[in-house]
């Protein structure tokens, strides 16, 4: 094996060590990593507790819309019970409305009579029908 291409690779990976050894952080700034963090969780916390008031305001103003469109279809529902009460007096305070004239109870009353002879004069007369010797 030959020496010249083995002290070459040993040279090439001496001189590369180095230089991946040593990393930079991207924003150029030199604070430490403790002190960003710190200072990004403080920004949560501070953005976390806005966000929580405005939650509590929406639910205020989603509360507070409920209430007056339920306050709304309460008022509508009262009146239309108070206008079902009046109904419901008026209708019962009204006469009910005859079905039948006087004439017309009578004429009722004759159809049922004749109806009533008819069928007794079918079973008096017997399931047999024999000729009627008046009729010879």
């Amino acid at each position: 094996m030959r020496k010249g291409p083995l002290c070459l690779m040993l040279l090439t990976l001496s001189i590369m060590a180095p230089a991946h050894g040593e990393e930079t952080t991207e924003g150029g700034s030199s604070t430490p990593l403790s002190l960003s963090a710190g200072s990004q969780i403080t920004e949560l916390q501070q953005r976390l507790k806005a966000s929580e008031q405005q939650r509590e305001e929406l639910n205020k103003q989603l509360q507070n819309a409920d209430n007056t469109r339920e306050s709304a279809q309460l008022a509508r529902l009262r009146q239309e019970n108070q206008r079902l009460k009046l109904q419901l007096k008026e209708a019962q305070t009204s006469p009910l409305p005859r079905l039948l004239t006087d004439q017309q109870q009578w004429f009722v009353t004759g159809a049922g009579v004749a109806l009533l002879a008819l069928l007794c004069g079918i079973f008096a007369s017997g399931a047999s029908r024999k000729r009627r010797q008046w009729l010879n």
